[in-house]
């Protein structure tokens, strides 16, 4: 029997080409997860990322085979990322940057019924949009304290109705969506990059900017401080580094004189004790 052969389109081919090319020629290859992004979020992100990236949303198979005949061995490390619903981005940016990119282009989504709360989720207090009627007894059986005030709704005071990592459950989605709160963040989750110049793979690139930044400084905090313990002198503590040796050699001074007055008046005591032995004899002296 022969081998049997598989059966490529030439439109399959052509896909698989273009694929091939931006491989060998971008800097950066991002796979990322598209995973329950609806259609109109997913065009505004690609809108966005205009001049920035190529995105493409090729099956699987074909990103695989791309893959393949790139002809870059440390390419096909990406191949265990490409899953379903996976995008693959072609960018000239830095493999970090352009994840931080995606990160930011997050867009606020809906509450579903059954998804898990990735924090508490508060219905703040203040006025609404929601006239009298069911809307009453729905924020009543939430537990939400309410008042009319003007023909509308009102919340008294912020609750907290779905704890973080629990349930969302039906009437808290729906009433969430009244309310025009939207607890969660959907977008493109960056997997894996590979970078082109450096041969490198990058995986769970996953980076949050505003705590990456935190972190840096927290962690310059403390090396700034390390490095006045151990006297370490560059131009950033020279002038800390100065006032230390200032507060020392003040406290220094401090030490010195005071132990100059001790010694002082030890001599005292004993000058002052000799004159007191000489009168005790001398009064010894007349007695007799």
């Amino acid at each position: 029997m022969g081998q049997k052969t598989t059966h490529v389109s030439e439109k399959k081919k052509v896909v698989v080409s273009e694929l091939v090319d931006l491989i060998n020629n971008k800097k950066t290859i991002l796979v990322a997860s598209i995973k329950s992004i609806p259609s109109s979020q997913y065009q505004e992100i690609v809108k966005r990322l205009r001049g920035k990236a190529i995105v493409k949303v090729p099956k699987k198979g074909i990103i695989l085979r791309a893959l393949d005949n790139s002809g870059i061995e440390e390419a096909k490390k990406l191949k265990s990322q490409i899953k379903e619903s996976t995008a693959i981005l072609f960018s000239d940016s830095d493999s970090f940057d352009l994840a931080a990119e995606l990160i930011s282009k997050k867009s606020p989504a809906k509450a579903k019924p059954g998804q898990e709360a990735p924090s508490d989720i508060e219905v703040p207090a203040g006025p609404t949009d929601l006239v009298p009627g069911p809307a009453i007894s729905e924020l009543g059986a939430l537990g939400i304290p309410i008042q009319i005030e003007k023909g509308k709704i009102t919340i008294k005071e912020p609750k907290v109705i779905v704890k973080a990592g629990e349930k969302i459950s039906k009437p808290a989605a729906e009433m969430m969506t009244k309310l025009g709160i939207k607890p969660f963040l959907i977008g493109f989750i960056p997997l894996a990059a590979f970078d082109s110049k450096e041969r490198k793979i990058y995986i769970n690139i996953h980076i949050d900017k505003e705590e990456t930044i935190k972190e840096l400084k927290e962690s310059f905090s403390k090396a700034l401080g390390f490095a006045i313990n151990i006297s370490y002198t560059s131009s950033d503590t020279i002038k800390l580094l100065l006032q230390k040796a200032g507060m020392h050699e003040r406290a220094l001074e401090k030490f010195v004189n005071k132990k100059d007055s001790i010694h002082e008046g030890s001599n005292d005591k004993k000058d002052g004790s000799g004159d007191l032995n000489n009168q005790l004899n001398q009064i010894q002296e007349n007695q007799k």
